[in-house]
């Protein structure tokens, strides 16, 4: 069984090694070298570079993931380069990872994958054309399609706890404000149970139980750390890059039923307090750079 992988990065490094225990043969794109790829136990073919190898991957593949994000230029990269290719292939089994960002702002009410597309920032609207183009490709050739809404992603590497103890985490507070998050083994899971159920035209969000506001999670990482609490900063006057203020103009809860209903998961980690504290135990500060 071969698995193909447009975008082989931090998620797909969670996933491969899921694959490889069930036998499955990984391929993984990259475009900054072969090496991180290679270190997960996947195949690196190098992107932009290797168009031919790729072709006759995707013609092989069992099963494609796209992880490459849209240019809000250009659109769908892998769309883009490969799409009379995807034309002609036949996997059973085609995973699109896209964001809970396409739901766009509900001031914190709740959302799950029936609710409007409403996302208005540039990376939601990219995020909302390239699921309707990869739906489109699926319905006039055919492909089993399944679509991921990612909440927050975190785990090894991606974790509070050096920020905190460097005394550089800030505790922005913006009245209101609700995210989702997702642990990236959970989100590995995720992504193997619906290998094993396809279910094609179905879309996925992929978040934990507990939707919170982002200053509690920092405040539980300074407790598990024993360190003073970060100030507060007033999100109105904080200083923000554009991006990192963009990443509060949604408000949301997220709903997840699905993934345990029609997938059967069991999240490890359901909210961000477990989630923590396994990183903390499992890797300890320096496996946890934010």
């Amino acid at each position: 069984m071969e698995f193909l992988v447009f975008g082989h990065g931090y998620t797909a490094s969670y996933l491969t090694p899921l694959l490889l225990a069930e036998g499955w043969t990984v391929t993984g794109t990259t475009r900054d070298g072969p090496d991180r790829v290679a270190a997960a136990g996947a195949v690196p073919l190098i992107w932009p570079g290797q168009e031919a190898a790729l072709r006759d991957a995707i013609q092989r593949a069992d099963a494609i993931l796209i992880s490459a994000a849209p240019d809000p230029a250009t659109g769908d990269p892998v769309l883009a380069a490969f799409r009379d290719d995807l034309r002609y292939a036949h996997p059973r089994w085609i995973g699109y990872l896209s964001t809970t960002g396409v739901y766009g702002d509900r001031g914190g009410d709740w959302v799950d994958e029936s609710s409007p597309l409403d996302g208005t920032g540039t990376r939601a609207k990219a995020r909302i054309k390239a699921e309707a183009d990869w739906r489109a490709l699926a319905d006039q050739a055919g492909l089993p399609l399944h679509i991921f809404r990612l909440a927050g992603i975190y785990g090894p590497g991606r974790g509070p706890f050096q920020k905190v103890s460097q005394g550089t985490a800030r505790r922005i507070i913006k009245p209101g404000q609700i995210f989702s998050r997702i642990h990236v083994e959970d989100l590995a899971q995720v992504l193997l149970a619906s290998i094993h159920a396809p279910s094609p035209g179905t879309a996925y969000n992929v978040c934990d139980d507990n939707p919170a506001p982002p200053e509690d999670v920092i405040a539980h990482a300074a407790e598990l750390l024993n360190l003073p609490l970060p100030p507060a900063e007033d999100f109105a006057t904080a200083e923000m890059t554009p991006m990192a203020r963009s990443f509060y103009a949604d408000s949301k809860r997220v709903r997840n039923d699905r993934i345990r209903r029609d997938l059967g998961v069991t999240l490890r980690y359901p909210d961000y307090r477990s989630g923590l504290a396994a990183l903390l135990a499992k890797e300890g500060l320096e496996g946890n750079v934010s």
